[in-house]
């Protein structure tokens, strides 16, 4: 289900897309995880061989689930929309949803639903407020396409597109704690800590967030 390939993110000197070593990162070692929308594998794979995880995956597509049990996953067909409502309370430590967001139904209800489900939250996407979305937006005057949005706006699998800015707002309304968030880069690299976030949101080409609920 994620919308992203690998010729669109940066890579690491080891060949890791540098916002997967990101994601794996926030992850307690011997966790037990869900992967939303988990495509190749690609995550699931890091996690296990990095973080030494009981991992699990959902994907919509069938060319996905079927790459993702080639290399030994446990990964079901399924759609993130629809069927995380059937997962019982506190399921999972981690449930990830990488780079697939906007792609989403029901963004907000998708939420609520990995943060019932999970301890935690690791939520990534691309941020639609970054300066070069703005630019085509106001000089070219079409929908834009950059490396990390590479769809023409006829044939992309994305339906709500958010900002950084948007995405906090969405957790504040729904009372959610942010304990980590991290803004990318052009080149994958992290941004300034300090920040602030009006900065994050213009130059953050995509973003990570550490979720967890309140109380």
């Amino acid at each position: 289900m994620s919308n992203l390939t690998a010729a669109n993110i940066e890579r690491n000197e080891n060949g890791k897309r540098v916002d997967l070593v990101l994601v794996a990162e926030m992850v307690e070692r011997g966790v037990k995880v869900l992967d939303v929308g988990c495509g190749d594998g690609e995550l699931l794979s890091l996690l296990s061989d990095t973080r030494y995880v009981d991992g699990r995956g959902i994907e919509l597509s069938r060319e996905g689930v079927n790459q993702c049990v080639a290399k030994g996953l446990a990964v079901i067909q399924g759609d993130a929309d629809t069927d995380l409502a059937d997962y019982p309370d506190d399921a999972f430590d981690y449930v990830i949803l990488s780079q697939t967001l906007q792609a989403t139904r029901h963004p907000r209800v998708v939420l609520e639903h990995m943060l019932r489900i999970g301890r935690h939250a690791i939520v990534s996407f691309p941020n639609f407020g970054h300066w070069q979305v703005r630019a085509q937006l106001l000089f070219a005057g079409h929908m834009p396409q950059t490396d990390i949005l590479p769809y023409s706006w006829y044939d992309t699998p994305n339906i709500h597109h958010c900002t950084i800015k948007d995405f906090r707002t969405l957790c504040s309304r729904i009372g959610v704690k942010m304990e980590r968030a991290v803004a990318l880069n052009a080149s994958g690299s992290p941004m300034r800590l300090n920040a602030p976030w009006w900065f994050w949101n213009l130059f953050g080409e995509q973003a990570v967030f550490l979720l967890s609920r309140k109380g």
